[in-house]
C-alpha cells in the first residue's frame, strides 16, 4: 500500500468556472454523473489525465481537494471504476462515491491553468510555487 495523500485534484473544463466563493456543492458534470462517481487524480496523475483528457482545452481550473474530508467516499480504481485497487496505487484512481458533492467544505484552493504550448509549464509552475503536491 502506497502512501495516502494529503491532496487529491479535480481538473474542470474552463467553460465551468468555479465560482467565487465555492458553494456548498459544484454542479456534477455529465461524465462523472453518467459514472455514478466523480472522477479524480493525485498529483502524479495529474499530467496524464491533461493530457489525455484536456489536451484540446487552452484552460483549465485545478480543486486542490483535501484527502482527509473525503476518504470514506473514496474508492480507488481504474479509470472506468471497474477495478479495485489500494490507496496511491500507480493505475488506481481516487473515485469519489455517495452524494457526488465536492464544495467549499471539500476544496482546499482553486487554480487556473493555461496550455502554453503545453500543460508541462502549468504543472512546473505549480509545482515551484508548492501548490501542487507530489
Amino acid at each position: 500500500m502506497k502512501a495516502v495523500p494529503t491532496y487529491i485534484y479535480k481538473i474542470v473544463p474552463s467553460r465551468f468556472p468555479p465560482p467565487s466563493p465555492l458553494p456548498d456543492a459544484l454542479p456534477v458534470s455529465d461524465l462523472d454523473q453518467r459514472d455514478g462517481f466523480i472522477h479524480l487524480s493525485t498529483s502524479l496523475q495529474v499530467p496524464g489525465t491533461l493530457n489525455r483528457f484536456f489536451a484540446e482545452e487552452d484552460k483549465v481550473y485545478i480543486l486542490r481537494i483535501v484527502y482527509s474530508s473525503v476518504e470514506s467516499k473514496i474508492k480507488w480504481e481504474d479509470s472506468k471504476g471497474k477495478t479495485a485497487g489500494g490507496v496511491g496505487e500507480p493505475n488506481m484512481f481516487p473515485h469519489l462515491y455517495n452524494d457526488l458533492r465536492l464544495g467549499k467544505s471539500e476544496i482546499e484552493s482553486v487554480v487556473e491553468w493555461e496550455r502554453k504550448p503545453n500543460w508541462d509549464a502549468a504543472i512546473e509552475k505549480a509545482t515551484e510555487d508548492a501548490w501542487f503536491i507530489y
